[in-house]
């Protein structure tokens, strides 16, 4: 296949009519289409059917969702193209401009190891839904990740060749898939660019089909089992701290502190690891290689604990149990992000950081 080809991905739930006439501008500016009907039903095969003068059309059973939908046409160009094309992933509702796909295409042919973003600005005439997607989405992908995307919900995404095998090896299969890539590229040092595109709306996004419960809790699962876990041992170590606090009042303010606070630690930190283990990371790795390394980090953040813990009483007068809140708050993100990458990281990752 020739080097310079360009192929645009389409995954197609429903779509309308404005799907054709996108294939119709694509095909006019000179790239080869490929659109995976997402299991949309017998009452869109005419809007397929059109498609497939201008398109390859790849079709699902039934709706398997967004990130599979990319997938089998990321998996359809592996085995049906050789190297050297790049390709870009469009929606289906007339969102991109075609002139944005072809700017974002030449940019990952200059840089092949390269994801290129198509940003949106989001500032003016954005539905309240993104907004509030874009926000919260974009916060939680900078504590996740320690590094900056504006738009992380952007479906105009292009690539090299050269990134097929780590986007199809990464998890999920509806809109959280998205989401996954950026984290996942950020964990495996793989680079991330935003190039600024037109922000479309049509119908003030009347015609997508992210469900804002269902799919954002698919996005923030692993972080929402992450504070659940974390409340569940949190409650814990707060009910053996105050029971503790009272039966070893006499022993003095430090001494009591001290035994209170390690022991009701040491337990909570043993909840917490086998929930962590077992149900929020879903980890791998066997309890001699992971319980050492938790351990070592609940033992850093006990003496850590103990020690800020003690300065907000003693040095600050703070009340015992405030001091308790905020002390495990500061503490809870720097737990999340040394567990997420580096104790319960999955093997996969390791294998593919370049």
């Amino acid at each position: 296949m020739e080097s310079k080809m360009r192929i645009a991905l389409i995954p197609a739930y429903e779509p309308g009519n404005l799907l054709i006439n996108l294939l119709d501008q694509i095909w006019s500016a000179g790239l080869t289409i490929i659109v995976v009907d997402d299991g949309s039903g017998p009452s869109f095969s005419n809007i397929f059917r059109q498609a497939e003068v201008l398109a390859i059309v790849l079709t699902h059973p039934e709706n398997y969702g967004k990130g599979r939908a990319i997938k089998t046409g990321l998996q359809y160009i592996t085995e049906h193209f050789n190297g050297g094309h790049t390709i870009v992933t469009m929606d289906a509702d007339g969102q991109h401009q075609v002139s944005d796909a072809i700017k974002i295409c030449e940019a990952a042919a200059n840089q092949p190891n390269t994801l290129i973003l198509g940003s949106r600005q989001l500032r003016e005439n954005v539905p309240l839904k993104s907004q509030v997607g874009n926000t919260i989405t974009r916060f939680v992908y900078s504590i996740s990740t320690k590094s900056y995307v504006h738009d992380t919900q952007t479906g105009l995404r292009a690539f090299s060749a050269a990134l097929l095998p780590s986007l199809l090896d990464i998890e999920g299969e509806r809109y959280e898939y998205e989401m996954n890539v950026l984290l996942e590229f950020a964990r495996r040092k793989i680079p991330i660019e935003e190039i600024t595109i037109s922000t479309i709306y049509m119908d003030n996004n009347s015609g997508s089909h992210f469900d804002t419960v269902k799919d954002s809790y698919r996005v923030y699962k692993e972080i929402i089992k992450f504070c659940a876990s974390s409340m569940i041992s949190f409650l814990v170590d707060l009910s053996l701290y105050s029971l503790l606090i009272g039966l070893t009042g006499g022993l003095g303010i430090t001494a009591s502190l001290t035994i209170s606070n390690v022991t009701a630690r040491a337990i909570s930190a043993s909840v917490n690891y086998t929930i962590n283990r077992k149900f929020v990371f879903k980890s791998e790795k066997s309890v001699r290689q992971s319980a050492i390394p938790y351990f070592m980090l609940a033992s850093a953040i006990l003496a850590g604990n103990t020690f800020v813990l003690g300065a907000l009483i003693e040095l600050m007068n703070m009340n015992q149990y405030g001091a308790k809140l905020l002390t495990e708050l500061l503490f809870f993100t720097m737990s999340w992000l040394v567990q997420r990458f580096l104790i319960f990281r999955k093997k996969g990752a390791m294998q593919h950081e370049v």
